[in-house]
């Protein structure tokens, strides 16, 4: 069969795929994919064998290991070589900036990545793409071209998370006092959205309560259950916390666990991992944002394909994120997004 020239160039059925996923994404749905192992014997059209490389922003986090792990079933689901790599850790941007090199001295056709920083990987990233490497960009955009962005609008997240802890705290008519935003790096501009989407939604009901009192914790569990634990002593008027990521929402749950505070001072957190569903399950985390990181990989997979046969992929896909409490947790759609498949960087 002669290959389409149409921009859905993959394959016939990575464009039903692809247009699936849109008409997803347009309900305002965020499930999971389903088959997270992905299967053998997938066919990619033209794209069969091409390098594909999925570079995650950390080897240390359940949340980036299932982007992986979305990459991983798209390649076996569709022909595709796909090959993973990542960080130690999110602050590691050198080292990410390093695997984008590496990935244009392998030859690899496309390049999928969440990367660590908005700025700091242009010139990595440029050179793929003079090299004629395709690049398609997950979870944070960047401030240079690439060939396609696939990420949750943390503004929109974060006010979700806003408008839920306005709920929780009017529940138990607490409309004054302060919210304490635990972040995890400064300057992201993720997190700086979600911040400010979270603000935002929880002053849309709630306009007298300061959520003003902030700190960074640099990715660690430890520090992000010591600053909770100071801000809940220095701080009698303190009602409710917002913790912006994974690591930041275990550390909340800690310190919430070690001063007796599941009653009084509910906490909305981000993302899932195991450690943040058991406190969601024990109380000591009354909701969680919840993205879906395998449709990042699967997804990206898929349009870096597509554009190594000449496709164009969407300029943006947003999957959507849903709120996920005690009340929802073990229903089938949100259940998937808690608890989906992971893998290893494995190169």
């Amino acid at each position: 069969m002669a290959r389409s020239r149409t921009v859905f160039s993959l394959s016939l059925v990575a464009a039903i795929a692809l247009v699936a996923v849109v008409i997803g994404v347009v309900g305002g749905r965020a499930t999971a994919s389903g088959g997270s192992s992905g299967g053998g014997g997938g066919s990619g059209g033209g794209a069969s064998g091409e390098k594909v490389d999925v570079i995650i922003r950390a080897n240390d986090s359940s949340f980036w290991q299932t982007m992986l792990a979305g990459g991983i079933a798209a390649g076996k689901d569709f022909g595709i070589d796909v090959a993973t790599f990542g960080p130690t850790s999110e602050t590691n941007i050198d080292e990410q900036v390093q695997l984008v090199e590496n990935s244009i001295s392998r030859g690899a056709k496309a390049i999928v990545i969440a990367p660590g920083s908005n700025t700091a990987l242009n010139a990595s990233i440029d050179e793929a793409r003079k090299a004629g490497i395709k690049v398609i960009t997950a979870d944070s955009p960047i401030t240079t071209t690439v060939d396609g962005f696939i990420g949750t609008n943390n503004l929109q997240a974060g006010a979700l998370a806003g408008r839920r802890m306005c709920d929780l705290l009017t529940a138990k008519n607490k409309t004054t006092g302060k919210v304490f935003i635990e972040s995890s790096v400064a300057g992201i501009q993720v997190l700086l959205d979600r911040d400010a989407g979270f603000r935002s939604g929880l002053a849309e009901k709630c306009p007298n309560l300061d959520s003003s009192l902030e700190s960074y914790n640099n990715n660690d569990i430890g520090t992000a259950a010591s600053q909770v634990n100071d801000a809940i002593s220095a701080n009698a008027d303190l009602v409710g916390i917002f913790a912006d990521n994974n690591t930041s929402g275990v550390g909340a749950a800690t310190a919430i666990q070690d001063n007796n505070a599941a009653d009084r001072i509910p906490v909305v957190a981000f993302d899932s991992d195991p450690k943040e569903n058991a406190a969601l399950a024990a109380g000591t985390l009354d909701a969680l944002i919840v993205q879906n990181p395998f449709f990042f990989g699967y997804q990206g997979v898929v349009e870096a394909a597509m554009a190594t046969q000449g496709g164009i992929p969407p300029a943006s896909i947003d999957p959507g994120a849903v709120v996920a409490d005690q009340a929802n947790m073990n229903d089938p759609a949100v259940k998937q997004l808690l608890e989906p498949p992971t893998a290893q960087a494995g190169g």
